[in-house]
């Protein structure tokens, strides 16, 4: 089987149906938070109107899925049924909409998610073992302290009009990954000095743009 491609989709208007109206599919209406949800469900879990656009409270069966689907870019398949699940991700596929389900055979799979203010960090195991990916998370999790943030934060900071001070993009990308490999620089930022960080990062920055005015030849290429 093909490994699965990690992408990251942003919110809007993209209409996502959520089949099922339990814990499990709350959980799932949460993480595509920002998209355009509708609920179909017998019931529906206290909670569930505040993170999607609608809930149609009506029971079905296979034979209304379809009918459901249209406009769909994603649908996900979160009843307590197997095998209504199974039925509603063959729908799915055979109307060309994107589906996940929470007994598998989907194709598409929720990660476990780590965020931070500016980051954020996805784990999988591409549907294989659901208690890995969830254990990773937490443990990488525990790790990411607010360095890492503060690193975000430089690394922005020093690459607002950098391609004037250094034209040379491998020159560029060489001089961000000497900054990230520099532990006094990441010392800094755990002491929450992050002018100290700044100016170190500066320091480098400059032979960089020294080793460019050096070579004039490379510069005219």
């Amino acid at each position: 089987m093909a490994r699965k491609v990690p992408v990251f989709l942003e919110p809007g208007d993209r209409r996502v149906v959520v089949f099922g109206g339990g814990p499990v599919a709350y959980r799932k209406c949460r993480q595509f938070e920002g998209f355009d949800i509708t609920v179909v469900a017998e019931h529906a879990v206290p909670g569930m109107e505040g993170v999607c656009s609608r809930i149609i409270l009506e029971s079905f069966d296979p034979s209304d899925v379809p009918g459901y689907l249209n406009g769909a870019f994603i649908a996900v398949a979160a009843t307590s049924s197997k095998e209504l699940n199974a039925s509603i991700v063959r729908s799915a596929k055979s109307a060309g909409v994107l589906v996940n389900s929470a007994h598998g055979g989907g194709n598409v799979l929720l990660p476990s998610t780590v965020r931070r203010g500016e980051y954020t960090v996805c784990v999988s195991s591409e549907g294989s073992v659901p208690a890995f990916p969830p254990y990773v998370a937490e443990k990488i999790d525990g790790f990411l302290g607010p360095e890492y943030d503060a690193m975000l934060s430089l690394l922005k900071t020093i690459r607002e009009g950098l391609p004037s001070r250094i034209p040379e993009q491998p020159r560029r990308a060489e001089f961000l990954a000497a900054v990230l490999a520099d532990e006094p620089i990441w010392d800094s930022l755990r002491d929450g000095d992050a002018d100290g960080a700044l100016a170190a990062a500066r320091r480098i920055e400059t032979r960089y743009r020294r080793r460019r005015s050096a070579n004039p030849l490379a510069q005219s290429r």
